[in-house]
């Protein structure tokens, strides 16, 4: 796992169903008081219980902030601090949340699609960490990791929208090779990682500036 992970994936339970914190005040979007670097994660717990049934669950982090969740009985996203409601207009939060439908969605259907191809044993869990980070000269960087079965499986290189697998197994290369040759998703992740993540994360870090400072005071 790479420098910016918040929890390695074999302990993923861990952060991945937080209670949400408490609400902050809503503020006007106004820039930290300080510089630093900036993470936002979105984690994901897939269940494949046989060949027709997954189930999902799904979060969003600022730093240790929840942003939000996704609810897997009516496939909607649920925001949890009053700031993240304003830091954005309706038209961007049901585009966000179309992306992630749509993420979860074809993620699903290819590694039930390439479980069923190599013969893996049901039931099984895929988890995903994918997100952004600001750094304090203001580049950013995305990343995307893969787990299987609470082992580390494939990571995401964003800038060329290739995958690398950790496990050289017959299950890895096949989805690896569905991955990239996948143009809905391909088209999808270089959008989210190189364009939508980092443009939003700039207006969150704003928006969360009080609740921000609150997490860093010692």
């Amino acid at each position: 796992m790479g420098p910016t992970d918040p929890c390695n994936l074999k302990d993923f339970s861990s952060c991945t169903f937080l209670s949400p914190l408490l609400p902050v005040p809503s503020l006007p979007c106004q820039p930290l008081s300080h510089v630093g670097t900036f993470t936002i994660r979105l984690l994901q717990t897939t269940i494949f219980q046989n060949t027709s049934f997954a189930d999902t669950e799904g979060l969003g982090l600022l730093e240790d902030i929840e942003l939000g969740s996704f609810d897997k009985h009516t496939w909607s996203v649920h925001l949890y601090q009053p700031w993240v409601h304003s830091a954005l207009p309706r038209a961007d939060w049901d585009i966000i949340e179309n992306l992630i439908k749509m993420h979860f969605h074809e993620f699903n259907h290819v590694i039930n699609a390439v479980a069923m191809q190599t013969d893996v044993p049901y039931p099984f869990v895929a988890q995903c960490m994918a997100g952004c980070v600001l750094y304090p000269n203001r580049t950013s960087q995305g990343f995307a990791y893969v787990g299987y079965n609470g082992q580390d499986f494939l990571s995401l290189n964003t800038k060329t929208v290739t995958w690398a697998f950790s496990q050289d197994t017959k299950f890895s290369r096949y989805v690896q090779s569905f991955l990239e040759n996948h143009t809905t998703l391909r088209e999808l992740e270089e959008m989210i990682f190189n364009e939508t993540c980092v443009d939003e994360m700039k207006v969150l870090v704003h928006c969360g500036r009080a609740a921000l400072e609150r997490q860093g005071e010692p």
